[in-house]
């Protein structure tokens, strides 16, 4: 399909499939938002329904960072974690506002600012089309200072996906994995160069009327191959799903759609393996967790179980030219609930 300028069309309503390129415009305050009884949603509710969020994973091996901005219906909210798996050195913070107070988060994901600032600890990505590349900085109070850039310029092939939502609503995401990522991490007295520890970064920007009470399962990689080219992958199970999906595997930027896939694990045993499987058998993965980053709210309006683990992957995936085979690498799996 195409690229958009704008998601939302002249009727209100959204464009759903996989796009060749990012939207320019998440144009979100056109929706004609309705009811599940058909009602029109007064506009000032529209703008609060909708739910926004951007996360950068950093791989610069020995070190390891999530950080992510969430704006909410209720709150607003970021968290950062760092590890350095040859120190087994951790840090997690986690930070919450009311409402949108202290954050910044607009609708265009390849051409904006978002921002969350709370005291002393203040998160900013800053993205631009042109020369196209986002920026990372990160202030915390106990001194840790991140200052990165994503390139988004040379084989910049995002993942571009809109689909239908519950009833009435939609969801728009937009995901790069294994970019190249230069910067200084100033942390726990040491020093990491990003550029020398061949760094590389996903990005996800994702936005929507999504359903009230939700969850999904998620894995992330951002890896070299033995051959040095750049590994990316994503997949999900239980969101980006209707009709379309957001299963994509990149190799040296250029992406390969992948089928659904079955996450196999068991809640009660967090230190035990997962399984990521496809019907086809075309995706055969293993995944250990080593440490994860999590939270639980359980409100009357809202809550959330969300865990992030980070571990590593064993596996193959067949490509139509070539098996890639993954052996001890680090990355990202997810489990997640939330009523928003």
């Amino acid at each position: 399909m195409a690229s958009r300028d704008r998601l939302i069309d002249a009727s209100g309503q959204p464009t759903y499939g996989r796009f060749d390129e990012p939207v320019a415009d998440i144009n979100y305050t056109d929706f004609d938002l309705r009811t599940p009884m058909g009602e029109p949603v007064h506009p000032k509710k529209r703008h609060s329904r909708f739910n926004q969020f951007q996360f950068v994973a950093i791989n610069a091996e020995p070190l390891f960072i999530g950080l992510s901005i969430v704006r909410l219906r209720y709150v607003s909210h970021a968290f950062i974690y760092l590890y350095d798996h040859e120190k087994g050195t951790w840090a997690e913070h986690t930070f919450t506002n009311l409402l949108q107070r202290g954050l910044r988060f607009g609708q265009s994901p390849n051409q904006d600012t978002v921002s969350f600032i709370r005291g002393k600890n203040k998160l900013t990505f800053r993205a631009s089309s042109r020369p196209g590349v986002r920026q990372v900085r990160v202030s915390l109070a106990d001194g840790t200072r991140i200052r990165a850039s994503i390139d988004e310029s040379s084989h910049y092939a995002p993942l571009a996906l809109c689909t239908r939502t519950g009833f009435s609503g939609w969801t728009y995401t937009q995901k790069a994995n294994a970019r190249v990522c230069h910067g200084q991490v100033h942390w726990a007295g040491e020093k990491y160069e990003l550029e020398k520890l061949r760094a590389l970064a996903s990005v996800d920007w994702s936005g929507g009327y999504m359903r009230r009470e939700t969850s999904w399962n998620w894995a992330s990689i951002s890896t070299h191959l033995p051959d040095n080219r750049k590994l990316g992958l994503n997949i999900a199970s239980g969101v980006n799903e209707t009709g379309f999906s957001e299963n994509t595997l990149w190799v040296d930027g250029v992406p390969t759609a992948l089928p659904l896939a079955h996450f196999q694990f068991d809640r009660d045993q967090e230190n035990h393996g997962w399984s990521i499987t496809s019907l086809d058998e075309k995706i055969r993965l293993h995944f250990d967790p080593v440490t994860r980053y999590g939270h639980k709210t359980d409100a009357i309006i809202m809550a959330s179980n969300f865990k992030q683990i980070l571990g590593r992957y064993h596996g193959e995936i067949d490509l139509p030219h070539e098996t890639i085979r993954l052996d001890n690498v680090w990355g990202l799996i997810e489990d997640h609930y939330a009523k928003w």
